[in-house]
């Protein structure tokens, strides 16, 4: 199959580029010399067929900018009214019932719950609606090149993607997806993609951009993936006393603290948990009004590894827990 793939792969991109008008300026760097030196002794492609891929690659200066003023920059309260939107609700109830069978399906083999699938499929694209406007091929060639300080991130993605290409015997320049090069409905990363997509509709590849029961299955298994606790609580919001509290560090990427630990320091949840995990950590918000408290347990910090951002982390569990309520009210 790997050899049929690479076949068809190889044929697409003398189609495309028997046109196309060669510029060299990219493929002459050494860095990008470097890259395609590994990409054909390692993973064995053709020098000529690399070479007319990355010349078809264009530089966009847009996407740099966008790196440098992400949402999550934004204040706390800024940043949820944009995620946490009626209209954001409403299409996810929809998209939940409309999906309900293959939600069900993956809840029961991932132990991850529905609302949470639902919910991260709802802050990255509106359940679709909004996947990127990007060649990814030009958003990682941009970011791997063009943007030293997370050059080594996205020179492996973009392998990723030239290999993801490959498999699935399509063009490069044929995904759409966002600045940073995300993919599909979940926005997945090409490295995600290879590794933790699953094809629960058996069409014979994975379809993350218009295949729904791919999507919800794909993301159910990243979370599995990445420890998810089934039943177990993600986040508290919080009181702080006293000045104890600031011995503490704030928005680590684990749960850094025993849940007595941060007791004993002044952190206290707003409600009381029978089941609270052993671990924890604390999260601080800015607001016009000052800080925001949460104390978040392990799950919280599975979100992290789909998006760094405490922001993006909260935002997530709270548009599920309110999918959740109105679903439960209906």
């Amino acid at each position: 199959m790997r050899q049929i793939g690479r076949i068809l792969f190889s044929l697409l991109v003398f189609v495309q580029t028997a046109s196309v008008h060669a510029d060299s300026a990219l493929v002459a760097r050494k860095d990008v010399q470097t890259f395609m030196k590994e990409m054909i002794n390692v993973h064995h492609f053709d020098k000529k067929q690399l070479t007319a891929i990355l010349r078809e690659a264009k530089f966009q200066p847009k996407i740099i900018e966008s790196m440098d003023k992400p949402y999550e920059k934004k204040t706390w309260d800024v940043y949820k009214d944009l995620f946490l939107t009626q209209q954001r609700v409403q299409a996810g109830l929809e998209f939940w019932q409309a999906n309900q069978a293959a939600l069900e399906r993956a809840e029961k083999q991932f132990n991850v719950p529905a609302n949470i699938i639902v919910a991260i499929i709802g802050v990255e694209t509106l359940y679709g609606k909004n996947q990127g406007n990007y060649r990814v091929l030009d958003a990682l060639t941009t970011l791997a090149f063009y943007y030293p300080k997370r050059s080594e991130f996205f020179t492996k993605e973009l392998r990723e993607y030239l290999l993801l290409c490959r498999e699935q015997g399509v063009s490069a320049t044929q995904f759409m997806g966002s600045y940073a090069g995300a993919m599909g409905k979940p926005q997945f990363m090409p490295s995600s993609y290879r590794f933790y997509a699953v094809n629960f509709a058996g069409k014979g590849k994975v379809d993350l951009m218009n295949e729904d029961r791919d999507v919800i299955s794909s993301v159910a298994n990243y979370f599995h993936r990445h420890g998810w606790t089934i039943n177990a609580p993600v986040a508290q919001p919080a009181i702080v006393r006293g000045a104890r509290y600031h011995q503490l560090t704030v928005n680590n990427k684990f749960a850094d603290y025993s849940f007595q630990h941060l007791l004993a320091t002044g952190v206290r949840p707003e409600t009381t948990l029978s089941n609270h995990p052993d671990k924890a950590g604390l999260i601080e918000l800015l607001t016009p009004n000052g800080e925001e408290y949460w104390v978040a347990y392990p799950n919280f910090y599975v979100i992290t590894h789909y998006n760094t951002s405490p922001q993006y982390a909260l935002v997530v569990y709270l548009l599920s827990q309110q999918l959740q309520n109105k679903r439960a009210s209906a």
